[in-house]
């Protein structure tokens, strides 16, 4: 009994030394915020509803390893713009996409929009968010910023929209209203990559939405992920060729990060998957978060 208890006593530490251990946790205006770590995997958590969902998640060990599926996917739409001088990112989280874009393209110069300080804080505290003298940070609503971006005629060949409640993309952040000023502010080559779900009954709305102020879209869903990018332009699409090369140029920055960008190529949808009689979001006509509950 003596070994036995010995023995039990001993695998405890292995077992323990793995779980979640919450090294952070504050309540801000808008949500409460949890960062955990769980062996080399440290996570930026949003508590919404009784439910843990991570935004951003860094592997300490392995910084240059991406974590999430849809990060990854995210540099897929710079294929259809492979040299972005001005970016604009709306949704900081934890900072992994534009770290990567500040190392990947030296010239590069970002405003980050993120409407609350305390993600801004705990990016930096907990997860090597980078500033420098080519980020701009705006603790500002995003729809606030566009608009006002605008009005002063501030142009950006690459943006970002990564904004989320913890739950999803914020209504006013969805509808063809701010969808029309994200495109006013894109150069004549720009690009506007989006992180979205595809699970929702949400989705047909969404996608028409896009449409009504892009036009043609790439569509990529990766197999047993649940996410969806939507890479829109305000030039015609860049034809499959034309993206192999980009990625072809694109390919060295991305080798340490373990990014293979041609293999999106071939997962990008050109042909609408939806209902095509399917009314676009507006600021009068929003039921984004009744559609979200219900499967598609």
């Amino acid at each position: 009994m003596k070994k036995l208890l010995i023995a039990l006593c001993l695998t405890v530490p292995a077992l323990t030394s793995y779980a979640d251990i919450v090294i952070h946790k504050e309540k801000s205006l808008y949500r409460n915020i949890i960062v955990n770590q769980k062996a080399d995997k440290r996570c930026l958590v949003f508590s919404v509803k009784r439910e843990m969902r991570n935004q951003t998640c860094i592997d300490t060990k392995n910084p240059n390893r991406i974590v999430f599926a849809y990060v990854q996917m995210t540099f897929s739409g710079l294929m259809a713009n492979p040299d972005p001088k001005r970016a604009l990112m709306i949704g900081v989280g934890g900072g992994t996409i534009s770290n990567v874009l500040l190392d990947v393209f030296p010239e590069l110069e970002i405003d980050l929009v993120e409407v609350d300080q305390a993600v801004v804080n705990v990016a930096r505290e907990y997860f090597d968010f980078v500033e420098n003298d080519r980020t701009k940070m705006h603790v500002v609503d995003g729809r606030v910023f566009t608009r006002r971006a605008v009005a002063q005629d501030k142009q950006y060949d690459l943006i970002i929209l990564d904004a989320f409640t913890g739950e999803y993309i914020p209504e006013h952040m969805m509808t063809l209203e701010f969808m029309q000023d994200i495109a006013a502010l894109l150069t004549e080559n720009g690009v506007v990559i989006s992180n979205t779900f595809e699970g929702s009954a949400l989705y047909d709305y969404e996608s028409a939405t896009y449409q009504a102020a892009f036009g043609d879209l790439l569509n990529l869903k990766m197999p047993h992920t649940g996410n969806r990018v939507i890479v829109a332009t305000a030039s015609p699409l860049p034809s499959n060729q034309r993206l192999a090369e980009n990625a072809h140029m694109l390919q060295p920055k991305f080798d340490k990060y373990e990014i293979v960008l041609r293999n999106y190529i071939a997962r990008f949808d050109r042909t609408p998957d939806w209902n095509p009689d399917t009314r676009p979001l507006t600021d009068q006509y929003s039921p984004a978060n009744l559609l979200r509950s219900r499967k598609r």
